[in-house]
């Protein structure tokens, strides 16, 4: 896909979000308690490695009939604005009690009814009032007037953290960077002197860093981690370039003599594919300081071609099982968007109802093909000419996702107990549809130690406008282990 044209429609949504909720912020929550789990909790929580753990979305569901269909999906966190708090004027009463772009929801039901279905919640602090922007009426520009910037944070995570909304997890503004490797002066939502709506007339906001660190991030932080929650970072924007993302994380201000690194909890970026976290695993989580690694924000066009969300998720879980994957929230990825009424949403809002589109489907499929707990899978793989894939274990199952071209495929898998699984089941499962193939088109058998499955890809293939066309499947072989 063309990830330029992908990006500038990406970034058109978002200016008009912004527009819609200039006045004050966007934030985002967790719906777990906010004081420690106990060790049998936190042991249990370890073990307990599941494909939903892993996805969220963003907005949030807004009735009983939608929660089921989250659950149907496998979505378990939703992502959220709170505010408006002081739109109009410095000691007006604050107001932490709305969400949506324009602010027209009430958010305490919304995080109170994720609680109870057990959906975590994500507030997204931010952004500055007009009134207090440092950019003359642009919500975008850091705050003139910090202590209001605070007193808007501490009244959110103050009344968030504690029953009944008990949540956990605040993320701290949206991907605010400075001159992008993308090649933009100014990011789309941190803006400073020199800014201009014409990209062709802005110039670099050159204290972009340490404004932010300063005036923004370290002073949310601290209140944060003062009500025993957690800070995640800001969303990096895919188009900032991870070297550019390093060197925030490095800095250390000279007025406040801290880095923002040691204020981060959870690393956040947004749009890149699963092996660009692998960097950002060994340099900041495998032996800290951050807790793990989300990503706020995947998916908008990118849903285009229906093979992504099935393909990123399996990818991210044999990656996350991987690396240490010892909480079930280290490793997050949320949707952007869940609904809407383009094709490649999850859902069409409908009227008259809402359906679900491929995308939500595929999810479904899914969480129904790798529905239980999961384990890495170690032994050899070996994958035909015409096929790629990846492999994990599901409860007993042997859950192998593979890209294939049409026509019949093999692929051979070592280490498994041929005494045991010589009648063993396997099928071959439509990832978009959850259609199983007829069983004259799958057979195996045992050959030099190792179980040779062979499948027969039909001509009319769910990936039939990629380059190359490929077809997108399950391949499981029941109780395998």
């Amino acid at each position: 896909m063309n990830r330029v044209k992908v990006h500038r429609g990406r970034r058109r949504a978002l200016r008009t979000f912004a527009a819609l909720a200039a006045g004050a912020v966007v934030p985002l929550a967790r719906t777990q308690p906010a004081l420690a789990l106990t060790q049998d909790a936190q042991r249990q929580r370890a073990q307990a490695r599941l494909m939903t753990n892993l996805i969220g979305t963003n907005g949030w569901a807004g009735s009983a009939a939608d929660i089921e269909m989250w659950r149907a999906m496998g979505i378990s966190w939703g992502r959220g604005s709170v505010g408006p708090g002081q739109p109009d004027r410095p000691g007006e009463t604050m107001r932490i009690d709305r969400t949506g772009a324009a602010f027209d929801s009430d958010l305490p039901p919304v995080l109170i009814r994720n609680e109870r279905s057990g959906i975590g919640s994500l507030l997204i602090l931010g952004y500055t009032s007009r009134w207090n922007a440092s950019v003359p009426g642009d919500s975008n520009s850091a705050p003139v007037d910090v202590d209001a910037w605070k007193q808007y944070v501490e009244a959110v995570v103050r009344k968030y953290s504690a029953p009944p909304y008990n949540l956990r997890y605040f993320q701290i503004w949206n991907e605010a960077a400075g001159q992008l490797s993308g090649g933009l002066p100014q990011a789309t939502f941190w803006h400073g002197p020199d800014f201009s709506k014409n990209e062709k007339r802005s110039k670099p906001y050159e204290r972009a860093m340490q404004d932010y660190v300063e005036r923004i991030h370290i002073p949310a932080a601290r209140i944060i981690r003062n009500y025993h929650a957690y800070v995640v970072y800001g969303g990096w924007p895919d188009q900032g370039g991870l070297a550019n993302f390093q060197q925030w994380l490095a800095y250390r201000s000279p007025v406040l003599n801290e880095r923002m690194l040691d204020w981060v909890d959870y690393i956040d970026t947004h749009y890149l594919a699963v092996s660009d976290l692998d960097a950002l695993y060994q340099r900041y989580v495998k032996n800290g300081p951050a807790r793990g690694i989300w990503q706020t924000e995947i998916g908008d066009e990118y849903m285009k071609d229906p093979h992504y969300l099935p393909r990123y998720f399996f990818e991210f879980a044999v990656w996350a099982l991987e690396r240490d994957w010892d909480d079930a929230d280290k490793y997050v990825s949320m949707i952007y968007h869940w609904d809407g009424y383009e094709p490649f949403r999850l859902t069409h809002r409908g009227p008259p109802a809402r359906t679900y589109n491929v995308s939500g489907r595929s999810l479904i499929v899914l969480r129904k093909t790798a529905g239980g707990h999961l384990g890495s899978f170690s032994k050899p793989v070996q994958f035909g000419q015409g096929v790629s894939g990846n492999a994990l274990f599901s409860g007993s199952d042997l859950v192998m996702q593979v890209s294939a071209s049409t026509g019949w495929q093999t692929v051979a898998i070592g280490g498994l107990d041929s005494a045991r699984l010589r009648e063993a089941q396997v099928d071959f499962i439509d990832a978009l549809t959850g259609t199983t193939s007829a069983a004259e088109d799958i057979a195996s058998n045992w050959e030099n130690g190792q179980m040779k499955v062979r499948f027969k890809v039909p001509s009319q293939m769910n990936g039939a406008g990629n380059n190359p066309p490929r077809h997108l499947a399950y391949l499981v072989v029941r109780g395998a282990a």
